[in-house]
Parts: C-alpha cells; structure tokens; sequence
C-alpha cells in the first residue's frame, strides 16, 4: 500500500462538481439511475432542516460541510476568513490577492509540508504501535492455554471442534470479532448477523495460518501480530493503524466449495 495522498484546499472545490452525482447502483440501468436522482431531488426540496429553510441554504450548507470534511487535515493552518476572502474573490471575479503563479508555487510547497507531517505522524504512530504490541504479546505468551506458533501468531482455544481442518485451498465459512489492542471492535460478522466466507490462502497471514489450525466446529482466539496483519501501512483511511497488533475471535463453521468462477474469468 502507498501513502495517502493529503488533501489539499485545492481539492475543496471539486465538490461542487460532485453535487449532482449519484454513487453507482450495481443493479438497474440508466433510466433507472434518473428516476432515483428525480426522486431524491424531490425528497431534498421536500427536506424541513431547521436553521436551513430554503434549498439554497441547504446546498450551501451541505458544499460547506464538504470542504470542511476535505479540508480538516489541515484545519490548524488555514486561516477561515482569509479563505473566505479568497472564495468570494474568485466568485466575484474581480482583482485577487495573489495570481496564478503565486497560487501555484504556494499549493505545491504547502503540499509538501503537509505530506512531510503525515509521513511523519505515520512513523512516529508505527514506533509507538509496534512497541505496544510487542510488549503485549510477550505478556500474553506467557499466559496459561496460550500458543505461540513459529511465525509468532498466538492463539488459544475456546471451544474445540471435531471436524476436519481446512487447507490453504479451501473455502470456509466463519463468525469472527476483530479487535484493537485497546479493545476497540473495528469489524464483526455477529453485528452483520451473517457468516463470513472467503479462500483460505487469500486472507492476511495470521488469518490464513490460524484457520488451518482449526477442526470445523471450533472456535479460537487468535493474537495476531502486525506482519501478520495489515504491517507498517496499517489500511490507510480505514480502521486499522500503522504496525497495529489485531485480536480476533473466530468461529469455523464449515468447509465449502469454492464458489463457480465468473463467466470469462481465468
């Protein structure tokens, strides 16, 4: 995984264009889509929100709350009425502050600053992750009914089954909790209320290593380390931090066929 671009103020008015555009349907054609974006246009006229009674204060509003969302990465070093000069400026067409050239050796040196901060918040985030789980595990190792297998997964038995153990070729079918090491719930398959199943050999290693361990019928808690898991990228924009440590629950239900290939696929 690459390093996650930093969103630049620039980026804020790409917004606007985005205002009338649906997320994709994977079912229905494109009739369909302009029936369900009439119908939503309808609904939002309709919409009573207090403090925005009419829709252009709503749009306003909602193209607000969007370049607030892009820009709060770097919230501490904009400075809110300046930038809004700078807006009404551009609106207005008339004289600006800075041109063009300006604007643009501006963007791209304050680009590299904020990239440069997030590199190095992400390092400083890997070391203290790293260091936790570390110091975490070679706790837990030492606990009683607690396994520790030559990779380093660690892994204890709550419930043990009596069927056959997958392969690395397998399908299986799963129930599982994953935690943080600070107890934080990133992912369920019991909050979905429905089981989980994917090849045994595509899933991150601790995974692929534990359920092999496992008879059908079992369940087991698995200690996962970080080279094991997601590493040193974590999954950028997602749940799961920089060289962070995971702990699942995982529960085997059953062995399954693979599922039939997709027409044309290889």
């Amino acid at each position: 995984m690459s390093i996650r671009k930093v969103a630049l103020p620039m980026l804020a008015a790409a917004t606007v264009a985005l205002m009338g555009c649906n997320k994709p349907d994977g079912a229905g054609n494109k009739d369909d889509a302009k029936t369900g974006a009439a119908a939503d246009a309808k609904d939002v006229a309709k919409t009573d929100i207090p403090g925005l009674k009419t829709e252009r204060e709503q749009v306003s509003y909602m193209v607000g709350l969007d370049m607030g969302r892009t820009l709060k990465p770097a919230k501490d070093d904009i400075d809110l009425d300046t930038m809004m000069k700078g807006i009404k400026d551009e609106l207005a067409g008339g004289k600006k502050l800075m041109d063009e050239k300006q604007a643009d050796a501006i963007r791209e040196a304050f680009g590299q600053k904020m990239q440069a901060k997030q590199i190095a918040e992400m390092l400083a985030d890997q070391k203290k992750n790293a260091e936790a789980g570390a110091k975490f595990l070679a706790e837990n190792g030492k606990k009683e009914g607690v396994k520790t297998t030559a990779s380093g997964l660690q892994y204890s038995v709550i419930t043990e089954g009596t069927g056959p153990k997958p392969k690395a070729t397998d399908f299986v079918k799963v129930h599982y909790k994953g935690t943080l090491l600070d107890g934080k719930e990133f992912d369920s398959s019991y909050t979905r209320n429905e089981p989980t199943m994917f090849p045994v050999n595509r899933v991150i290693p601790g995974w692929s290593e534990g359920v092999q361990l496992m008879p059908v019928g079992s369940k087991y808690k698995f200690w996962i380390p970080s080279n094991l898991a997601y590493g040193e990228q974590g999954t950028p924009g997602g749940p799961i931090p920089p060289n962070a440590m995971l702990t699942f629950e995982v529960e085997l239900l059953s062995i399954e066929k693979a599922p039939p290939m997709p027409k044309g696929a290889k």
